[in-house]
């Protein structure tokens, strides 16, 4: 016999927890009394709508709702509905469960939400420098401008102008390496029920393609480390290995280095001074040195200040040293002009200063010898952002150092 309302509002509370059956499994779970000093309240019965059910040959019990919120009409209206479902062979107590999780997942939908959260989910097992690049990226180029945004709200077209602005100071392999970034937080959205496209995919051929160049070099942290140990390891005259060694830290053109006299080095200002005649763009260069430079400098300066030179021709000391020396040394500790040459040194310093320790690019470039323009389409002086570069020459020899330390540990 089915239920009434008269009769499911009069249920009271027993001993122990009872069920009215109202048919085709629907029934009313009141629960025990809760005994207390004060007299029970209405709003202190508990009683609950359950549908028992069977699917796939087992017995289960779909939560309905709580009486007086779901009234005995709704109950019943819901078991139809749920009845329906199971006739399909859709389980309505598991469909629930996944619209809750939905429901939950919806909450947090933005952007930068799902950034955080794919790094720590689907990036642990990845190295510190990977994971703290990663995070860079996400911090620095894409949360200040979409970070707040629903992530399904946001159109290719944002995103475009977001990588734009990573385009426009230079860096246009780190654009597309966050393009890349930014398709696989959306993968994860979309796995996650919070997006349903991957609108990075919809940017493909946007993006200026990096510059091709067939001067090789190494630019991930990892592998700069192993390159530093190998220098380390080389045996050659002390002129190679010193001009070796210089060549991460000073970062200038190769034929720069090789030319460099021993009247342009300025220790009591901790800098070498190139004139404008020796540089491509015609303007004079500063390169700070750091400690590193400046004990690798003092070491040399014993063999070899009988020569104008820095580094001297092992010919004749009246000429600087071959073009080919740093390449040959390079070689000979395996890295071949497919791997690595003594211009790629220019190349990862530019890169790591940039991506690892989130220089200015205008501090970079003018310290790589280009020319670097003001607003005004006036080109920097030599003494520009001096105090900046020094200290980012310092930090650079310090981060060298860090890489080759792990790299040996």
């Amino acid at each position: 016999m089915k239920l009434t309302a008269k009769q499911v509002d009069a249920a009271k509370p027993k001993d122990k927890d009872y069920k009215l059956f109202d048919g085709q499994g629907l029934y009313l779970l009141v629960k025990k009394a809760k005994y207390t000093d004060k007299p029970m309240k209405k709003a202190d019965e508990q009683k609950y709508w359950r549908l028992k059910y069977r699917i796939n040959g087992k017995e289960k019990m779909l939560a309905i709702g709580v009486y007086p919120q779901v009234s005995l009409s709704q109950a019943r209206e819901a078991a139809r509905i749920a009845k329906e479902k199971i006739a399909q062979g859709i389980d309505p107590s598991q469909e629930k469960k996944l619209n809750k999780l939905q429901s939950v997942l919806s909450n947090d939908n933005t952007f930068g939400s799902i950034a955080d959260e794919y790094v720590e989910q689907k990036m642990q097992g990845m190295s510190k420098v990977h994971l703290d690049r990663t995070k860079r990226a996400i911090n620095r180029d894409l949360k200040p401008y979409l970070g707040k945004r629903a992530i399904g709200e946001i159109t290719p077209v944002e995103l475009l102008s977001v990588l734009r602005k990573v385009e426009a100071r230079g860096a246009v392999e780190t654009a597309h390496r966050i393009k890349q970034l930014v398709g696989q937080i959306y993968r994860y959205a979309i796995a996650t029920g919070r997006a349903e496209r991957d609108i990075a995919a919809d940017l493909k051929g946007a993006l200026r393609p990096p510059e091709k160049t067939h001067l090789a070099a190494i630019v991930e942290p990892k592998e700069v480390g192993k390159l530093l140990l190998a220098i380390d390891e080389y045996r050659g005259t002390p002129v190679v290995m010193a001009a070796l060694k210089l060549s991460p830290l000073l970062f200038c053109r190769p034929g720069e280095l090789r030319h460099l006299e021993w009247s342009e080095v300025n220790f009591e200002a901790k800098r070498i001074e190139l004139p404008a005649e020796k540089m491509k763009i015609k303007e004079p260069l500063i390169i700070p040195l750091s400690r590193q430079a400046i004990q690798i400098l003092q070491d040399l300066k014993p063999l070899t200040s009988n020569s104008k030179y820095v580094f001297p021709s092992a010919r004749g000391r009246t000429r600087p040293m071959s073009d080919n020396a740093v390449r040959t040394a390079l070689r000979s500790l395996g890295y071949d002009n497919e791997t690595m040459t003594a211009h790629g040194f220019r190349a990862m310093a530019r890169t790591l200063l940039d991506e690892e320790l989130d220089y200015r690019i205008e501090y970079i470039e003018q310290q790589l010898g280009h020319a670097v323009r003001d607003h005004n389409g006036r080109a920097y002086n030599r003494t520009k952002h001096l105090t900046q570069r020094t200290k980012m020459m310092q930090d650079w020899a310090d981060y060298l150092t860090r890489l080759r330390v792990s790299a040996y540990e």
